[in-house]
Formats: C-alpha cells, sequence, structure tokens
C-alpha cells in the first residue's frame, strides 16, 4: 500500500494510471459499440474518455521544462550518439508538451485557437520523438549483439584473449559473416538479458500507431489505438514503479 501510495503521489504516475484508464474506456467503447448493446453505457465511457483526456493535459504543464532540463543533461553524455538521440528525443517532447499546453488553454476556453491546426502539430513532434526513440533503441540492440558476439568469440578463443581484447579485433568479430538464423538468436539472447531495452522497444511500438492514426498516415480504429494505448501506458507504470526497468544511458 505503501508503494502504491509513493507511486499515485508522482505526477508521472497519475499521468500514466490517467492514460491507462482513458485507453481502456476507448477499448471497452469500441467493443460495446461493435456489438450493438448498452449504448448508455458507451456514451458514459465515451464522456470518462474525455475527461481524462483533458485531466491529463492539466497534469503535464510542467514537462515542457523537465523535458528541456533533460536534453541539457545529455549533453554532456561522453558517447556522440548517444547524446545525439537523448538531445533530440526530449526537445522534442518538449515542443510536443507545448502545443498540448496550447490545447489545453483552447479547451477551457482562456483563449480561442485553431485547434486541427494545433492538433496536428502536436501529434506530428509526437511522432517525430517516437522514430528518434526507435532509432535510439535500434542503436543499442546493435551495440548489444556486438557486446555479445564479442563474449561469444573470447569464450571461444581462450587462448588469444589478449589479441580480442583490441578494439579492432572486436569490430572485426562483429563484421564476421553470420547466418541469418545467427543473428536471430543473438538478437534474442541480447533482448533476453537486457529487459529495459526490449522494454522501451515494445513500449515505443506500441505508442506508434497513436500519431500514425491521428496524423492519418496509417489509419486504423478506436480498437487499435486503444488496446495499443492501454499496452503501452501499463508498461510505463511498470517501468515507473521498477526504476532498474527503466533504459538509462
Amino acid at each position: 500500500m505503501d508503494s502504491f501510495a509513493k507511486f499515485v503521489s508522482l505526477s508521472q504516475g497519475r499521468d500514466k494510471i490517467f492514460r491507462a484508464t482513458q485507453y481502456a474506456c476507448m477499448l471497452l467503447n469500441y467493443l460495446i459499440q461493435k456489438n450493438g448493446s448498452n449504448k448508455e453505457l458507451a456514451a458514459k465511457l465515451k464522456h470518462l474518455e474525455s475527461n481524462l483526456s483533458a485531466g491529463r493535459k492539466l497534469f503535464r504543464l510542467g514537462n515542457t521544462v523537465d523535458a528541456v532540463q533533460m536534453a541539457r543533461r545529455n549533453v554532456h553524455l561522453s558517447d556522440p550518439v548517444l547524446r545525439l538521440y537523448l538531445t533530440i528525443i526530449p526537445l522534442s517532447r518538449a515542443l510536443y508538451y507545448i502545443c498540448d499546453n496550447v490545447l489545453w488553454v483552447g479547451a477551457v476556453g482562456i483563449s480561442d485557437i485553431d485547434k486541427e491546426k494545433w492538433n496536428k502539430r502536436c501529434n506530428q513532434y509526437y511522432f517525430f520523438s517516437l522514430i528518434v526513440s526507435l532509432c535510439r533503441d535500434v542503436f543499442e540492440v546493435i551495440q548489444l549483439m556486438k557486446e555479445q558476439v564479442f563474449l561469444q568469440r573470447r569464450q571461444q578463443r581462450k587462448s588469444i584473449s589478449t589479441m580480442e581484447s583490441n578494439k579492432a579485433q572486436k569490430e572485426f568479430a562483429w563484421r564476421a559473416k553470420m547466418k541469418i538464423k545467427d543473428i536471430f538468436v543473438l538478437l534474442f539472447q541480447s533482448l533476453r538479458d537486457n529487459p529495459p531495452v526490449l522494454l522501451d522497444i515494445v513500449k515505443n511500438l506500441c505508442d506508434l500507431p497513436l500519431p500514425l492514426d491521428k496524423l492519418g498516415i496509417c489509419k486504423t480504429n478506436s480498437a487499435v489505438v486503444g488496446f495499443s494505448g492501454l499496452l503501452s501506458s501499463v508498461l510505463s507504470i511498470l517501468i515507473l514503479a521498477h526504476p532498474a526497468l527503466k533504459l538509462r544511458p
């Protein structure tokens, strides 16, 4: 109970719970409408989904500053590739949060805005941040696979371990020809031994249908969007509740 109380006391924790509930309502609403039963319940779920979305926008009012601060911290990373990815990702999310805040201002009636234009911008920045996040995941997977190959070669050639500790030898081992089956086995081993990378990939892939649907790039239905959003929200809650599962630089 204490752990749950601590979790919900975090703004991110409340946002993730609201998000999971929002997409659960969307999924249930689709299933009820498809069966043509209990239209009154479907209307209530739609109304609850709308209220949860508005509540989440309120929770995210301070996230722009957090994202900019994260980008500033990541500028000092030693790895140039990670430094690039982990600077672009929070900056693109900061732009997404700014657009989201503008939408909230329009929703509460503080100012009259072009909601369609700002909603499109919001989803464009969200989509961009997901693409860059997936590129970062691919980079992480490649690094893990290189390490896995290096360890396997070192175990096979213990007699020349001194030579294989050299960086050039490590790169040579990675570039050696392998069968497609070996590559998939290597990929499985790498992800199996590194749950944070696996969870981050699955979470980002689950989030991808959301902006794709809103931008009209790949139109789906509320069932796909609801299920994808619900699954990514559950994974986000799991990662937030267990910091050891969070992918770190």
